[in-house]
């Protein structure tokens, strides 16, 4: 969710809209080849169940690269869902997890990107809190800690 991360990605990556998925919930328990947990919304086929995200636009050029960052084949698949935002109904491509694995944890750093999204596009404070209080590990590498929010160091 954190455009910045997004942008050092794609540097096309625009803000369309906050939006919510409906019949799915924010897990931490894709397995990562970092061997951390990473984010999935997992489709639970409850109505009641919602995740909150942010839907961003980027040029068609870049969808390769953002597909090897994400690792599009290797633990996510895409699908395209239906979101409600402000702006009514909208359509879009999402990466779920297909490598799954509940023992996991992220890392600190992935749930500050997470959280720093979150901030950033004013989700509403009972979802951050429920973020806030998903458990995460220190990365066994602390220089990848440190590169990850790097880009953060300029605000």
């Amino acid at each position: 969710m954190s455009q910045r991360r997004l942008q050092a990605r794609v540097p096309s990556a625009r803000v369309v809209a906050v939006a919510e998925l409906p019949a799915h919930r924010l897990r931490f328990h894709k397995s990562a080849r970092d061997g951390s947990a990473k984010c999935d919304a997992e489709e639970t086929g409850n109505p009641e169940d919602r995740v909150i995200g942010v839907v961003y636009e980027i040029a068609d050029a870049e969808k390769p690269d953002l597909d090897r960052h994400e690792a599009l084949g290797f633990g996510y698949d895409e699908k395209q869902v239906e979101l409600r935002s402000e702006k009514g109904s909208l359509h879009a491509w999402m990466y779920y997890a297909t490598r799954i694995n509940n023992s996991l944890k992220p890392f600190h750093w992935y749930k500050d990107h997470v959280l720093i999204g979150a901030r950033e596009n004013r989700l509403p404070a009972d979802y951050i809190a429920q973020i806030e209080a998903v458990d995460s590990i220190d990365d066994p590498k602390p220089e990848r800690h440190e590169r990850e929010l790097s880009i953060y160091s300029n605000t």
